[in-house]
């Protein structure tokens, strides 16, 4: 009797793994051009931020602080741009939001990749000017783009493979960003660093074509149609809350609507603050620690330990996704963020490629419990006609971490994994240890405030 109620709850557990993934299959092809762009995407923006900063010592002769600040200008810059952004899938629909920001990104990424045959070396030099004018154009761009991609997801899916769909598109994003440790090497080998960024400017167009064939008007109509038709007349209605509405009346509901005003939700974002640093690191400490902190192996592919984290996420997010679908979201957002902070202390014991491993691996797996219910989270609650702008605010608290982490990586580079000392003779473990301390306060701080947050905390999939 016992073995065939083992027998029945595996066969109930790989179930919900599996359904979530049946629903998904019979996907529109809408929603496929938008994962193909997603994964183009991933590809290109983890390929040139993992570069970013070393492109900046290399070819616009800035130090490591000033080459820091230029990567976070550019993050945060995205991030701050989507406050500001985030509303134009609203306004100008779905399909010319995504083409509009691929165009300012490819335009941006050739400005880049040219910079240094624009102008002269150093701070405020024209190399500088001009790179910092091709960042604007990804930054104006992303701060279009990402937003779009989430409000497409909540518009091209159903309740039933909604979740999955929030999943995979973060999966795939990160997949994307795992192929340049396959492909980056022999070209950045062969071409350099600004060939690198040269062939990442030709691939945006693959993303561009992808939404331009697959993701056409009747795509998008046909895959809406038949989302509403599978959902309950709540939803239906829901559409036409601003059908009506002048610009002045638009302006008015967005203004009522706005996220700034529920302080549980504002409070949730912010606190997430402190172990989001741990992204930002993955970008601005990580590929200079694994090249400056390790000798042969390590040092020499420093590029696959860098983009190691992104497919892990695309192995692991869905799984994740799968087991712990009916779980509560804060108990979730508690143990994932409690999960990605604690490896950083393992950082602290020094560099090996044993705690490498283990950080990259048990971080990886914090943010596939907490990340993608976070996005969903946030888009599901949005009003109808205002998930872009909801994605833009819920994304501020990202403006901050990169700006903050930006100020003060490079410093802690400079004094504890400098670039002309020798392994034995840093103190990168010092360095991991204060920032395994800053990202360990947002499970203590959710924990905390736990009693407050759920009185009114909205959890769609719970209701």
């Amino acid at each position: 009797m016992s073995e065939n109620k083992n027998n029945q709850g595996m066969s109930q557990i790989v179930n919900e793994l599996v359904q979530p993934f049946k629903d998904l299959v019979h996907t529109s092809r809408a929603l496929l051009g938008l994962n193909i762009s997603y994964v183009v995407e991933g590809f290109v923006y983890f390929g040139i931020v993992g570069l970013l900063a070393i492109f900046f010592n290399e070819f616009v002769g800035l130090d490591d602080i000033d080459a820091g600040r230029m990567v976070g200008f550019q993050t945060a810059g995205i991030t701050i741009a989507m406050l500001f952004l985030g509303a134009t899938v609203d306004w100008i629909g779905l399909r010319k939001a995504m083409l509009i920001s691929l165009i300012f990104m490819f335009v941006g990424r050739l400005i880049l990749s040219m910079s240094p045959q624009l102008g002269g070396p150093g701070l405020w030099g024209g190399s500088h000017m001009f790179s910092m004018l091709g960042i604007m154009g990804v930054i104006i761009g992303y701060g279009i783009y990402q937003p779009a991609a989430y409000a497409g997801v909540k518009q091209l899916t159903t309740s039933k493979n909604s979740a999955m769909g929030y999943a995979m598109l973060y999966a795939l994003m990160n997949l994307g960003g795992f192929l340049p440790a396959l492909i980056q090497p022999p070209i950045r080998k062969s071409f350099g660093i600004d060939g690198v960024f040269w062939f990442y400017s030709a691939i945006t167009i693959v993303g561009f074509a992808a939404v331009a064939i697959l993701m056409s008007k009747r795509a998008i109509a046909a895959a809406t149609k038949e989302a509403k038709e599978s959902e309950t007349e709540k939803v239906v209605d829901d559409d036409d809350v601003m059908a009506d509405m002048s610009a002045k009346e638009k302006m008015k509901y967005y203004m009522k609507n706005f996220p700034i005003r529920d302080l549980r939700f504002m409070y949730f974002i912010f606190i997430l603050i402190p172990v989001q640093t741990l992204f930002a690191h993955n970008w601005l400490t990580l590929p200079l620690y694994t090249s400056r902190a390790f000798d042969g192996f390590v040092s020499d592919n420093f590029d696959f330990f860098v983009n190691l984290n992104p497919l892990l996420i695309f192995v692991l997010t869905p799984i994740v996704t799968g087991l712990t679908l009916k779980k509560n979201t804060y108990s979730m957002m508690i143990v994932g963020t409690f999960v990605m902070a604690s490896p950083t202390f393992i950082l602290a014991l020094g560099p090996n490629i044993y705690t490498l491993m283990t950080y990259l691996v048990i971080m990886t797996i914090g943010e596939a419990m907490w990340q993608p219910r976070f996005l969903q989270w946030v888009a599901e609650i949005a009003p109808k006609n205002m998930t872009g702008i909801y994605m833009g605010i819920g994304q501020f608290p990202w403006f901050l971490t990169k700006v903050v982490t930006s100020i003060y990586s490079g410093w802690f580079l400079m004094n504890y994994c400098p670039e002309d000392m020798a392994p034995a003779d840093m103190n990168t473990e010092m360095m991991w240890l204060i920032y395994g301390f800053i990202a360990i306060i947002t499970p203590i701080g959710l924990i905390l405030s736990k009693n407050w947050m759920q009185k009114g905390f909205k959890t769609k999939h719970e209701g």
